[in-house]
């Protein structure tokens, strides 16, 4: 199975910092001002011995962070940070005005449990959306996949009415695109701004290639073997592009088996009517056939194939965020 990139987070380095003895700390954003550069439930990890990665505010406040969460370090107590932004250094980070930050540190092994710490990072490599809650000033808490479904299907961190924080760890977002057509070339450089991951599957070699999609990840495979290889689970997206059945159809066989969150497919009213006939014919149910979005995209009016592309994107945000 193609996983998604496997670069280090803060949980990831965290733990292997923790566990070489240099001791790490995670401070993670839990209350900001605005349209802040980074979001409620951003991470940085402080080592023991100075080192820093990861940001909780574009530069504001890491300076300060890092030396309290040393000091938390050593006295083994996790804290809550308030810092005021002034309007000078707010606008220097790309905000109008400026405002209040509050950032939770957690010494790993004194508050937050290496063991906790350790399943989170396999959960994330596993691609297991998990939801980390804890105190929201002392932190220290436990894993759990139930109980939070809006901020899941919202990606928001938060805290709640009791006070808890509580931080969502969802896999990466992906999308799987059949068919390195027009469309394809408009839609992946979008989905990458809205934070996915493309894959891009065509057999025909002389679609699918590099000097079309520059730097993209290019399955030059049958699209049943692409998708039994990539893996669709509940934070991929599919979308079907080439209006060939051949293509098309054995790609819809496996993901309307899946867990997929969107399944879209190109075509008109009529060819869509002809693909529902062929899904009858192969034993899937009423059900199973509606979660296919066909024709494809939001009604926009689109006409080029970049419009398409922006209704295709739309659409499938609003289910993401939504529901179907």
């Amino acid at each position: 199975m193609i996983m998604a990139d496997n670069l280090q987070g803060a949980p990831e380095l965290a733990l292997e910092w923790h566990r070489a003895g240099r001791g790490a700390a995670l401070a993670t954003v839990v209350q900001t001002w605005g349209s802040a550069p980074r979001r409620v439930g951003a991470q940085m990890v402080v080592s023991g011995d100075g080192q820093l990665e990861g940001s909780v505010s574009g530069g504001c406040v890491e300076g300060a962070v890092m030396l309290e969460a040393m000091e938390s370090l050593e006295d083994g107590q996790g804290k809550l940070l308030e810092f005021g932004v002034s309007d000078g250094d707010a606008f220097a980070v790309g905000l109008a005005c400026g405002g209040t930050i509050k950032v939770l540190v957690e010494p790993v092994g004194a508050v937050l449990s290496e063991d906790v710490l350790a399943d989170l990072v396999a959960a994330r490599a596993a691609r297991t959306a998990v939801a980390y809650v804890c105190d929201g000033e002392t932190g220290g808490g436990r894993l759990t996949t139930e109980g939070f479904e809006d901020r899941f299907r919202m990606d928001r961190s938060g805290v709640e009415d009791d006070g808890r924080f509580v931080a969502i760890h969802n896999p990466p977002l992906r999308l799987v695109v059949v068919g390195a057509v027009h469309i394809a070339q408009a839609l992946v450089p979008m989905a990458r701004i809205a934070g996915f991951d493309p894959f891009i599957v065509d057999p025909r070699s002389a679609f699918g290639s590099e000097a079309r999609f520059p730097g993209e990840t290019i399955l030059d495979e049958w699209p049943d073997e692409a998708m039994q290889q990539i893996g669709l689970d509940a934070r991929t997206a599919l979308v079907l592009l080439t209006h060939d059945p051949k293509l098309d159809d054995p790609a819809l066989h496996i993901a309307l088996k899946s867990p997929a969150f969107y399944v879209g497919a190109l075509g008109s009213t009529r060819t869509h009517g002809k693909r529902v006939e062929r899904l009858e014919d192969a034993g899937f149910s009423a059900n199973d056939i509606g979660r296919i979005h066909g024709p494809i995209g939001l009604d926009i009016g689109a006409a080029s194939p970049s419009e398409i592309a922006v209704s295709i994107m739309g659409e499938m945000l609003r289910v993401l965020r939504k529901g179907a």
